[in-house]
């Protein structure tokens, strides 16, 4: 192609495209929107359009869901079932439960162990990696070991536990409903803790050492360091971890099936593990979609919540 047609076909397309000058002032944020939409339809793609396809479920009786089958009419049957339903408002204290016993001892936890390993000891890397380590193995082979160990026959738990004299008689985690609620608590909590721990040291590592310094020359005690500096600059921290901690146990499936199945007597049951049953085993994936929408609305709520009392603490 000859130059003389190149520039021809540039100016038509100028035509048709008027050139833009992104360094102005006026048109730089522009450049940056621009660059942003691969990402931002992307985003709805993968997210955006899942979501709504869900809520459109979610409106129609449908029991087995079918890609290019034709749309039942809207009805809100699936919101009536579901807040009729005793096991739905039962779903909501167990998830709200375990959002409580988990969230914040896997807060309380990782802070401490963020504290402890912020300090400068002999071994303290091979500390971090072993911290670190429960949240690099796999969710569904821990809870599958865990469920090994909790057996009552012959897991090493019981055994410990009847060798140490805090127990008479095996514990049932399979079929006791305060030992099964008690068992998840305690294995989410090993798996989730980690995560939290390298969070909240990253948060350490970004206080200003000046400030430490400054009040240590003040005669100020290591726990008034704590409260007055430590603290107020690691709430924004500890703000996006209890955010994050919140929605992964809203949303954690894995370690309650393969542990408890929602058992005994629904003991376990969360919303997670009711969306499951009502889409894969009851085949109802309507009042299964009702489910999630609920969970997603939820979640939504305590993140706003969270982040803004947060924020305001801060400022």
């Amino acid at each position: 192609m000859s130059d003389t047609t190149t520039q021809r076909q540039g100016r038509t397309l100028a035509g048709f495209l008027p050139s833009i000058d992104f360094s102005a002032p006026r048109h730089r944020a522009k450049f940056g929107y621009l660059l942003l939409a691969p990402a931002v339809l992307l985003m709805a793609a993968i997210i955006v359009y899942p979501i709504l396809l869900s809520v459109n479920i979610s409106l129609q009786d449908v029991r087995i869901a079918r890609v290019g089958a034709t749309g039942e009419p809207w009805t809100l049957k699936n919101y009536a079932w579901l807040f009729g339903s005793a096991e739905f408002w039962h779903a909501i204290w167990v998830t709200f439960k375990l959002v409580a016993v988990v969230g914040g001892l896997s807060v309380l936890i990782g802070f401490a162990t963020a504290m402890l390993v912020n300090q400068k000891f002999r071994g303290r890397t091979a500390v971090r990696l072993f911290v670190a380590l429960p949240w690099a193995v796999p969710e569904v082979v821990a809870t599958v070991i865990w469920a090994w160990m909790l057996d009552s026959s012959f897991g090493v738990v019981n055994w410990a536990l009847l060798k140490l004299g805090l127990v008479d008689a095996p514990v049932q985690f399979a079929s006791n409903p305060g030992a099964a609620f008690a068992a998840v608590c305690f294995v989410m909590i090993w798996k989730g803790y980690p995560l939290m721990s390298i969070m909240l040291l990253a948060g350490l590592q970004s206080i200003p050492e000046e400030q430490i310094q400054a009040a240590k020359v003040d005669g100020a005690g290591p726990w008034q360091r704590f409260f007055y500096i430590t603290l107020p600059n690691m709430l924004p921290v500890i703000g996006v971890t209890l955010v994050m901690t919140t929605l992964w146990v809203f949303r954690d499936f894995a370690i309650i099936h393969v542990l408890t199945q929602g058992g005994p007597l629904g003991a376990t049951t969360t919303l997670s593990i009711l969306t499951f049953e009502q889409s894969f085993e009851f085949f109802r994936m309507g009042q299964g979609a009702t489910v999630g929408v609920i969970t997603m609305i939820f979640c939504a709520i305590i993140s706003r919540a969270l982040v803004g009392r947060m924020a305001k603490s801060v400022h």
